[in-house]
């Protein structure tokens, strides 16, 4: 089998077959004609494969969906406009009044709402547990579950699931474990392998790693992306070609950025745990990080994500934010350039503020996005802003 920059770069494209084109030929167009009136039948149901309608299908869309399944290890997958419309999708394909949820309670302010605020207005009952905790998982698993719903690492203080328990779990009582694995990328693990059924991305980040497109991923079993796909056409979140193409760009470089970004998040990591401004730092990659064994065994490497607790005040916090010169106070991740937030005052304001705390979410927490400049530069950057922080009262 091929290894993994081989695969980012050719996985399972060919050359256009019309042109010989080695670039992903960009579909740009809503629906496809018929010559024969018998065909579209076969093509409405499936039958014959051809393609109908973008909101449906579109041929670069499956070149892209195709080479993500590649390499999640998947049967299949479904593209969407973003990852919010891959992960609902995900999930609504997946339950019906009546049934229950069981999710982590770590997870992305927007998927937080939707399990925590939307699905209870549908009759859909959920739970949320710790991350960690498998006992807990156990406790609250019920004969009605149909998802049990982790990222892992989580979003934002790069807390761990373990997916084989998490799995197990799950089959206990014939759910689906869905896992968004965002912010590790199929370079750095690969959930399906682990017992997960559907893995999702925020295919905005990593994937795209270069802050240009919007769009989101689900690859599971064939029986399941149908499903989802079923979902899709309704719920109509198809990602358009033209940014499929532009993912297909970005996955063509993604085993070479994820090194990088590897190798300077563990970096900026180990500067920051031995800064004495600093509280804690939030990273897998590190032998104080309390789920560093369980990273070991189920990731590749421990990515490009990390937070951690600045000692001081909010305002200290917006402080340093504020006096960063390489990196860049803004939301998003998993781009070639070094973002930071304060998830308390962006990315997670959806949480109550019993919530956040209950999830290690403090005033002071900064989450920062490691690009794929020097290690050097950045690590000067964050200590000229350290620098500049007179640490107040907590």
């Amino acid at each position: 089998m091929a290894r993994d920059s081989t695969r980012s770069v050719h996985g399972t494209e060919e050359l256009d077959k019309l042109t010989g084109s080695v670039l992903a030929p960009i579909y740009q167009t809503v629906t496809f004609g018929f010559k024969k009136a018998d065909e579209v039948a076969k093509a409405v149901t499936g039958e014959s494969g051809d393609f109908v309608y973008t909101r449906w299908d579109n041929p670069t869309t499956r070149i892209l969906e195709k080479k993500l399944a590649d390499l999640e290890g998947a049967a299949d997958c479904a593209f969407f406009s973003s990852g919010m419309a891959a992960i609902s999708t995900a999930v609504l394909a997946n339950v019906k009044k009546g049934d229950h949820v069981l999710a982590t309670r770590d997870l992305y302010g927007e998927a937080y709402r939707l399990i925590h605020d939307v699905l209870p207005g549908f009759g859909v009952s959920t739970t949320l547990v710790d991350t960690d905790d498998l006992r807990a998982m156990e406790q609250h698993v019920r004969k009605n579950t149909r998802v049990v719903y982790t990222e892992t690492p989580t979003n934002p203080t790069l807390k761990l699931v373990d997916i084989r328990g998490a799995a197990k779990i799950a089959r206990s009582v014939k759910a689906k474990l869905i896992v968004d694995n965002t912010f590790s990328s199929p370079i750095g693990q690969q959930p399906l392998k682990l017992g997960a059924d559907i893995v999702v991305h925020a295919a905005t980040k990593y994937l795209s790693g270069h802050s240009d497109v919007m769009a989101g991923a689900a690859a599971g079993r064939k029986e399941d992306i149908d499903r989802i796909r079923r979902m899709r056409k309704v719920l109509g979140g198809t990602l358009d070609p033209h940014a499929a193409f532009l993912v297909i760009r970005g996955i063509k470089t993604l085993a070479i950025r994820m090194q990088k970004h590897n190798d300077t998040a563990a970096a900026l990591a180990a500067f920051l745990e031995s800064h004495s401004k600093v509280k804690r730092v939030n990273y897998p990659g590190l032998e104080s990080h309390p789920q560093h064994a369980l990273a070991k065994r189920q990731m590749k490497g421990c990515g490009g994500m990390l937070s951690f607790e600045l000692k001081g005040s909010i305002k200290d916090a917006m402080h340093f934010t504020e006096s960063l010169k390489v990196a860049t106070l803004g939301a998003s991740l998993g781009a070639v350039e070094t973002l930071v937030v304060q998830p308390a005052t962006m990315t997670h304001t959806q949480l109550t503020p019993g919530d956040r705390r209950r999830t290690g979410i403090s005033d002071t927490l900064i989450r920062v996005s490691v690009g794929i400049e020097d290690a050097e530069d950045l690590i000067d950057d964050f200590e000229q802003a350290l620098a500049k922080v007179r640490v107040g009262p907590a």
